[in-house]
C-alpha cells in the first residue's frame, strides 16, 4: 500500500488512498442530529469519530471545511414520508413552540459534545435556514424529469432515475429485491412507485411548521436538506460525506440520487460510516430498553449500569475500538477502559516532572511517533495508536522511577507525541487536572504528610497515605517529591 492517508470508502467497499479534489483544502459533510429529543449515544459515537477524523486531517496539514447539519424541520416518523411530524409531536407533548423544542435540544446536543471535548464544525447549517435552497434544488430535479407533483407533494421518481443511474451504488443492494420487499401501494398512496420518496410534503391543516413554495404550503422531506446544504457550502462535488451506517441504506442512498438528478454528479468522492453500538452483545435501542443517553452513562442512572463513568472515560472507550467496528458496552468493558485511561493520564501528569539526562539516553522515540502516524494513516486506526501511547506511558514511568535515562532531545519528542496524539488528535483531557479544588486539597494533604515525615511522625504520615488510598488516591514518593494518582 502506498504511503499516505488511506480510508475505507463505502462507495467502493475498499480502502483508498486519500486524494482531495482541491488539496490542501478538504470538504467534509457529516449528517448531524435531528433535534427533537436528547442526542443518543450512537450519535455521539459518530460525532466523536468524525471529530477524530477532522482533527487528524488538520494535523496532517489539510485545510478542512467541516459541515455538520442540524435537522430541525420536515422529519416524519418513518422513511415512507408518513406519520406525524416529530417536532410538532414533541412540541405538543411538552406544550412548547416547535422552535423552542429545536433550541432546547440543539443546546443539549452542544452541551454533550462539549463534555466529550469535540471541536465545533466549521459550519453548522439548519434545515429551516435553507428552505429556499431546498426549493430551488427540487425545481431543478423536476425540470430534469426525475420528480413529479401530486396534490402539492413532490415525489422523487426512483424507478426513472434507476434507468440512468445506479440507485443502489452505496449499498450494492439488488433493486428488484428492494421492490419485492416493499409493500404494494394502497389506494390512498399518491406515489407512482413503491420506492419513491418525498422531496416536498404538502402541509396538513394541523401542520405547524410550514413554508410557501411553488406547490403550495408545505415542508421539505428529510433527505433533500443534506443535498441542498452540502452543495451550498462544499459544492456539487466534495471530498468526504459521513454518518452512521444506519443512514446508508435510505438517507444517503437518496442523497446521492437527488444530487445526481440535479447536477448529474456524484456528490462525494468518499463515503464513510461509523458502526453500531451494542450492549452486552445485543443491539442498542430504546425499544429494547438497553439504550443509554449520555447523561445516564455519566451518572450511572440506568438499570444496566453499576455506576457512572466520566465523559473522558467513555470517549477513551470509544477510541479503543475502530470507528467501523461494532462497539459493545458493558460494565466490565467500561471499568477496564477507566483503568486504562487513568493509567495513561497518570503517566502524562508525570511528564513535566521528568529531568533530562546529561550522561546517557536509552530511547529513540522517532519510531513511536511514526507508528502512531502509520496507524492513523491506515483508516484512522485509533486502537493501534492507543497501544503506542501505553508504550509512551511505560517509558515515562520508568524514567520517573530512575530505571532509565532520557536526554533532552528525546524528552521533547515524548512531550510532542503526547501533545499531538493524546490532546490535539484524540481530544482527550485530564479531568482530574481540571479539578482545582481536588488538586488544592491533595497538595495540602501532601504538604502535611511531608511535614509529618520530617518530624518523624510516621503514624500521621501513614494515616494520610492509607486514608487517601481508601478514597481511591494513590501517593507515590520519589526523590523529586510526592505525586498522586487515582487507583
Amino acid at each position: 500500500m502506498e504511503k499516505g492517508l488511506h480510508l475505507y470508502n463505502t462507495l467502493t467497499r475498499k480502502k483508498e488512498h486519500f486524494e482531495p479534489l482541491n488539496a490542501p483544502h478538504v470538504g467534509m459533510y457529516v449528517c448531524g442530529p435531528t433535534v427533537y429529543s436528547d442526542v443518543h449515544l450512537g450519535n455521539c459515537r459518530t460525532f466523536i469519530s468524525f471529530d477524530l477524523i477532522f482533527r487528524y486531517l488538520k494535523y496532517s496539514g489539510y485545510k478542512v471545511r467541516y459541515v455538520r447539519n442540524i435537522t430541525d424541520a420536515g422529519h416524519l416518523e418513518g422513511d415512507r414520508d408518513e406519520g406525524d411530524d416529530k417536532f410538532a409531536k414533541r412540541a405538543k407533548l411538552e406544550q412548547l413552540e416547535p422552535m423552542e423544542i429545536v433550541q432546547k435540544y440543539t443546546l443539549g446536543f452542544h452541551d454533550v459534545l462539549r463534555m466529550f471535548n469535540t471541536l465545533p464544525p466549521s459550519i453548522e447549517p439548519t434545515a429551516t435556514g435553507h428552505i429556499i435552497e431546498q426549493i430551488e434544488m427540487i425545481k431543478v430535479i423536476i425540470a430534469n424529469g426525475y420528480a413529479y407533483e401530486v396534490n402539492g407533494t413532490i415525489y422523487f421518481d426512483v424507478e426513472k432515475y434507476s434507468k440512468a443511474y445506479n440507485y443502489t451504488i452505496l449499498t450494492n443492494r439488488n433493486l428488484e429485491d428492494m421492490l419485492a420487499n416493499t409493500r404494494e401501494l394502497g389506494g390512498q398512496d399518491d406515489k407512482r412507485g413503491r420506492l419513491d420518496f418525498a422531496l416536498w410534503i404538502k402541509a396538513k391543516p394541523e401542520t405547524i411548521m410550514r413554508w410557501q413554495s411553488p406547490w403550495g404550503e408545505g415542508f421539505p422531506g428529510w433527505h433533500i436538506e443534506c443535498s441542498a446544504m452540502s452543495a451550498k457550502y462544499l459544492g456539487e462535488e466534495f471530498d468526504i460525506h459521513g454518518g452512521g451506517m444506519d443512514l446508508a441504506a435510505t438517507h444517503h442512498t437518496n442523497e446521492i440520487a437527488q444530487s445526481e438528478a440535479c447536477s448529474h454528479k456524484q456528490p462525494a468522492k468518499y463515503w464513510m460510516h461509523t458502526n453500531m453500538l451494542t450492549v452486552n452483545g445485543a443491539r442498542m435501542s430504546k425499544s429494547a430498553g438497553n439504550g443509554f443517553l449520555p447523561g445516564e452513562l455519566f451518572t450511572g442512572d440506568h438499570p444496566l449500569l453499576d455506576r457512572g463513568f466520566s465523559p473522558m472515560t467513555v470517549k477513551f472507550f470509544m477510541l479503543q475500538a475502530h470507528y467501523r467496528s461494532t462497539l459493545d458496552f458493558s460494565n466490565e468493558a467500561l471499568d477496564a477502559s477507566e483503568k486504562g485511561f487513568r493509567r495513561l493520564m497518570n503517566a502524562v501528569s508525570l511528564l513535566d516532572k521528568l529531568v533530562p539526562s546529561t550522561d546517557g539516553n536509552d530511547f529513540d522515540l522517532a519510531s513511536l511517533e511514526q507508528n502512531c502516524i502509520k496507524a492513523m494513516d491506515d483508516d484512522f486506526n485509533s486502537p493501534v495508536v492507543i497501544a503506542e501511547l501505553f508504550e509512551a506511558a511505560r517509558i515515562i514511568n520508568i524514567v520517573y522511577d530512575g530505571k532509565a535515562k532520557i536526554d533532552a532531545a528525546e524528552l521533547e519528542k515524548l512531550k510532542k507525541l503526547i501533545q499531538d496524539f493524546v490532546f490535539d488528535i484524540f481530544g482527550l483531557k485530564d479531568e482530574d487536572a481540571s479539578n482545582v479544588e481536588l488538586n488544592s486539597v491533595l497538595d495540602m494533604m501532601i504538604d502535611i504528610r511531608k511535614a509529618a515525615k520530617e518530624n518523624k511522625d510516621y503514624a500521621t504520615s501513614d494515616k494520610i497515605r492509607i486514608g487517601l488510598q481508601g478514597m481511591g488516591i494513590q501517593l507515590k514518593d520519589s526523590k523529586e517529591g510526592t505525586t498522586w494518582s487515582k487507583i
